[in-house]
């Protein structure tokens, strides 16, 4: 087994992509084009939002052979992510990036832009895709729903739209057929060192023959034997650590809020039921009184009708089937 160190931590991703050969080697297969010339922008990578969740971020500027054999230039904004994170967070460095000066062609009297490709590395899956590497490309349609393909590709349309790369991580275990999933096949989290997740342990001969992937391992293995990058990637585990305990208390408290909110609602819910019940009584009540209301009311005029006959007290109670007292109380 020959031990390397894992470039999920932030410190490692950005020393092997460091490397323009390395570089030039994981942007090929990702593309699925050859990458010709590749070049780091100087002072863009960052660890951004540490007070939350790491993002790490790097811009390349690409020289690719297109399809069609021509020479073109591109933008690459590779993010990586090992906790779930929300989407702004990405979506803000984008709009960032189409903003920037830089990113404008630099033979363009129009201002175009330089077409950008952004490529997500994942350390968690998303949603129900079991996809490990999902290519999500633009395309232009008519009113009717059907394929634009005359005039495209088009600068201006390039300019503001991109395709996207999702690599989910965790679900690159055993995907070793195929280019793109050999040279994958470095983050895959299951080769862990049982003792330290700091380091992959990768089988002899894995790669043997594949010059570009034996340069790849022996820089991850200068990563590993490097004293001041471990230590670097004790701070990083110290780090998220600390993070994976604040969002355990977070969550914790979330639930319980959830929960309480549940049951707030409950309550209210019976309360509203209760408020019901005694509306409703309330009403039949009205209506019972309303009911006496009118029986007293007809008693009365029953009663004022037989006095004018000169019927005796007795003689009304008699009729109406009630006692003379409440005659008396109606004369």
């Amino acid at each position: 087994m020959v031990t390397v160190a894992n470039p999920v931590y932030d410190v490692v991703f950005k020393y092997l992509m460091e490397d323009m050969r390395v570089a030039r080697t994981i942007l090929s297969a990702l593309l699925q084009k050859e990458v010709l010339e590749v070049e780091m922008r100087p002072h863009e990578y960052s660890n951004q939002q540490r007070d939350t969740l790491s993002v790490f971020r790097i811009d390349f500027g690409a020289k690719i052979l297109s399809d069609e054999g021509n020479e073109q230039l591109i933008l690459i904004e590779l993010q990586k992510t090992w906790l779930e994170t929300e989407t702004l967070r990405f979506r803000q460095y984008l709009g960032t990036q189409y903003a920037n000066p830089k990113n404008i062609m630099a033979d363009s009297a129009e201002g175009h832009a330089l077409p950008t490709v952004a490529v997500y590395l994942l350390g968690h899956r998303v949603g129900q895709i079991e996809e490990p590497v999902l290519y999500v490309r633009h395309l232009g349609y008519d009113y009717q729903g059907n394929v634009v393909t005359q005039g495209l590709p088009d600068p201006f349309v390039d300019s503001l739209t991109h395709d996207s790369i999702i690599v989910q991580i965790p679900l690159l275990s055993g995907r070793v057929n195929g280019r793109l999933y050999q040279v994958l096949s470095i983050f895959d989290q299951t080769r862990k060192d049982s003792e330290s997740g700091q380091v992959l342990c990768l089988e002899d001969g894995a790669y043997h023959g594949d010059q570009d992937m034996e340069y790849i391992v022996r820089r991850l293995q200068a990563a590993a034997a490097d004293a001041e990058m471990r230590r670097e990637m004790m701070v990083e585990d110290e780090y998220f650590s600390i993070i994976e305990k604040r969002d355990t208390t977070i969550m914790l408290k979330d639930r319980m809020i959830a929960e309480k909110i549940v049951e707030i609602e409950q309550k209210d819910a019976q309360l509203e039921q209760k408020d019901a019940q005694l509306e409703q009584k309330d009403a039949q009540l009205e209506q019972k009184d309303a009911q006496l209301e009118q029986k007293d009311a007809l008693i009365r005029t029953s009663i004022q009708a037989l006095r004018s006959l000169n019927l005796s007290a007795e003689d009304i109670a008699a009729r109406l089937h009630l006692l003379p007292e409440e005659v008396e109380s109606y004369l």
